[in-house]
Order: C-alpha cells, then structure tokens, then sequence
C-alpha cells in the first residue's frame, strides 16, 4: 500500500469511527464512566458541604446587619470581609493554596492528588459565594412577613429558621442550582492541579495527546450534567414555591 493510500484509508477509518477513536477509543473505554463517577462524587459532596456550612452563614450575613434581627456591626463586617476575600480570589490560585496547606497540616490518609483534596479547595472557594446568594435570597423576603412574626412572640432565631428560609426556599433551590452547577465548571480545572474527574480525562487524554474526540465526549458528559442538574433544581424550586 503506498503512503497516499495508507493516509486515506487512515482518514477513512477516523471518519467511521474505527482504529481507536471515539467511544471505540481504548483511554475513552476505560476512564469515560471512572471520570464521570468521579465528577458527580466530587459534585455530591462539595454541593453538600457548601449548602451545610454557606446556608447559616448567608442567614446570618444578611441578618447581622444594622436593622436585622440580631444586628452586630462588628460581626457583620468581618464575616463580610471574609467572605469578600473568599470571592475575590481566583478559584484556580485558591485551589493551589487550600492544596498546600493539605499538604503542609498532613492529614492522614489525604493526599494533595486526586478528588477529595479537590474536593476540599472547591468547598472553600464555594462557601462564599453561596454565603452571598443566600443573603440576597433572604434579604428579598417580605419584611411584613417578619414583622408578623415578632409580633407573635417568635424569637430571632425561630423567625430566621422557619420565616426566612422558608418563604426562600424556592429562591435557595434555585441558588444550589446555580452554585452546583458553578461547581461543576470549576471541577473541569481538576487536571491543573491533579484531581480527576471529566475535566482531567478532557485535558489530560485529549487536549494534551491531541486526541480532539475525548475532549468532545468529555464536553458532552459535562453538558448532560449540567441540564440534568438544571432540570432537577427547577422542579424542586416549582414543588416548594407556593405562592
């Protein structure tokens, strides 16, 4: 066979989807459903821990304020400039940091890579910036709904866990979707700093080895999460908002 033959039987069997490329591809046989796995772990679990730590404190950022329910001007201002710092950081020079400092307390059994350290890095780069969407959340409801409330004998803390959450309950769903959803694309930068996941397999067995149709499919998975995920938030924000 002379070599313009052998070039375009090549081509021939590239377009047909033969001779090792898209899902036919051995490194896509192998790390496709690996990767996604752990995607949605590190999604799962770093989703999870913002919502726990970043819904008090957006509760608690919007109602230290001067004509809150529990006003204190000096713990608003430091739990606001933290998480202003939090914010202002790029998330890839946070992960760097949050990675050295793994690396630097030694915690055992965690190693700086792989998912969980990743893990840890976007919670911390998450945490403020849900913090944030939960103040806006809160701040939009009704104060006459509050006012009822105090008039009705509730305490501080009574109002802020069953008025304001509540009556933002479709408000906060809406926000976990946007934070998760967030959350997902900075899990694409994994590679960067050696975690796994779908932005790992995209860079590391496509961009890098030029194997275009990895990053494709890589993409694609992504996409599909990323509307499921969609999909899910909207109906939970439906199913609570009873207005």
């Amino acid at each position: 066979m002379s070599p313009v033959t052998a070039i375009l039987y090549s081509s021939l069997l590239t377009a047909r989807g033969e001779e090792g490329t898209w899902f036919n591809r051995q490194v896509v046989l192998d790390q496709l459903l690996p990767s996604i796995a752990e995607t949605l772990v590190m999604v799962f679990f770093s989703t999870a821990i913002t919502v726990i730590l970043g819904l008090p404190l957006g509760v608690i950022l919007a109602e230290t304020r001067k004509d809150g329910l529990i006003p204190n001007k000096l713990a608003h201002k430091i739990i606001g400039a933290t998480v202003n710092i939090g914010r202002a950081i790029p998330f890839i020079i946070l992960a760097v940091i949050v990675l050295y400092a793994i690396r630097f307390i030694s915690i055992p059994g965690l190693s700086t890579v792989g998912w969980p350290a990743f893990t840890i890095a976007l919670v911390v780069s998450a945490v403020p910036y849900f913090a944030r969407l939960i103040e806006s959340n809160v701040l939009a409801v009704e104060h006459g709904k509050v006012e009822a409330a105090q008039m009705a004998g509730a305490s501080a803390r009574q109002i802020m866990t069953g008025i304001l959450v509540r009556e933002a309950l479709p408000a906060i769903f809406q926000s976990i979707t946007i934070l998760t959803i967030t959350i997902i694309g900075y899990s694409a930068m994994s590679s960067i700093v050696g975690g796994g996941g779908l932005g790992a397999l995209a860079i590391n067995q496509g961009y890098i080895r030029h194997h275009f149709d990895v990053v494709i499919i890589a993409v694609i998975a992504i996409l599909i999460i990323v509307q499921i995920v969609q999909w899910i938030g909207d109906m939970l924000s439906r199913s609570v908002d009873h207005r």
